[in-house]
């Protein structure tokens, strides 16, 4: 079986996931040959993250293969990079910046706050699947210390007695959109 076989590790090939992302790679033409088909790897995992939502290893293998690479090449390259992640994600991801500046304007207190009422800790995420938190280096918005981005919305000048208020906007979205699905 050659490196670029439609058949995938671990029984994948009946999971639509591992279809729509084998098709994106076929779509690329990967020569296993090639030694400049590695450009095309962060891309592919760009993609696979946004498919699956995080990159686990049996999808690590599964690229490696499609690529014609060693494991360790495709992890290499996302422990890299710290967008990458090899853990599930919430539904609504919270970022904590405890960067230079929002740490010394309490951005750890912030933090500690978010897990205290979510119940649980950076880098995790809670057992419903609905939220996780992270914490991260810099968001690049000094300005505002300190910050949180929460899917992508950024919160400046956040204070712990903020949290509760901001976490109730996406418990109450969620809980609308909720009702209007069952509605429908």
């Amino acid at each position: 079986m050659t490196s670029t076989s439609k058949a995938s590790p671990c029984g994948e090939q009946n999971n639509p996931q591992f279809a729509e992302l084998d098709r994106f790679i076929d779509d690329l033409h990967i020569d296993p040959k090639d030694p400049r088909r590695k450009d095309k790897l962060i891309m592919t995992l760009h993609r696979a993250q946004e498919i699956f939502g995080y990159l686990p290893e049996v999808l690590q293998v599964h690229i490696a293969k499609k690529f014609g690479i060693s494991h360790s090449d495709v992890s290499g390259v996302i422990s890299f990079y710290n967008f990458f992640t090899t853990t599930p994600k919430g539904k609504i991801q919270v970022n904590v910046c405890l960067g230079t500046a929002c740490y010394v304007n309490g951005a750890d207190k912030v933090l500690q706050e978010f897990e205290s009422v979510l119940g649980i800790k950076s880098g995790q995420v809670t057992p419903d699947g609905k939220f996780s938190i992270e914490s991260l280096r810099c968001v690049g918005a000094c300005g505002l210390a300190p910050v949180v981005t929460i899917n992508q919305k950024v919160f400046g000048k956040v204070k712990p007695g903020d949290v509760r208020e901001i976490l109730e906007k996406y418990v109450t979205e969620e809980d609308e959109t909720a009702q209007e699905v069952t509605h429908a």
